[in-house]
């Protein structure tokens, strides 16, 4: 018992000083909503509104972990993309919540970037097309993707497409998004 309070003491003291992270910041996105079907014999696309906040964990200029909250709403008209009157729709109404990893072409000025993680989506999900007919309250996981640039000298200026893919509900939501990132002070 005694060595594992002072194990316990030593890896929660401030007697070790090494970080992993070199910076941290604070990212707010917000865009445009779309979410599809994944089985479709139409082309359905139903747009919305999408906003996410993201802490930044910068580990080097190529590498950043990204823990998230957001919310991502898409709703039908009833019309396919050409116009035509359609029943079919893919719905979403979540608070979206998770993890990601950034990884960084360290490029000046404009730096292209591709993110990938593991997420959870609590809300209302609706998707109804020729082969498929779900709907579903509650938390399911979720797989975000995204390509983007970070632009500027500072790199403060995000501009890319974000995707969540929801395999229980066969849709996938994401957003043409505009972002700025605020560094913290250590």
């Amino acid at each position: 018992m005694k060595t594992k309070l002072i194990l316990v003491l030593l890896l929660t003291s401030n007697l070790s000083q090494a970080q992993i992270f070199e910076k941290k910041a604070m990212s707010v996105q917000v865009g445009y909503g779309l979410s599809t079907p994944f089985y479709s014999d139409e082309e359905i696309v139903n747009d919305g509104f999408f906003l996410q906040g993201e802490y930044v964990l910068i580990i080097s200029s190529w590498v950043e972990i990204r823990p998230y909250a957001g919310l991502i709403v898409t709703s039908s008209n009833g019309k396919d993309l050409n116009g035509n009157p359609t029943d079919e729709k893919a719905e979403t109404k979540a608070f979206i919540i998770g993890g990601k990893a950034r990884l960084i072409l360290p490029i000046p000025y404009v730096a292209p970037y591709v993110e990938f993680g593991l997420g959870s989506s609590i809300g209302k999900f609706e998707t109804f097309t020729a082969y498929t007919d779900v709907k579903k309250s509650g938390v399911l996981y979720h797989i975000p993707i995204s390509v983007g640039l970070k632009l500027g000298q500072k790199k403060v200026i995000d501009l890319g497409f974000s995707y969540i893919f929801q395999p229980t509900v066969e849709q996938f939501s994401g957003a043409f998004a505009l972002g700025i990132t605020i560094p913290l002070k250590s």
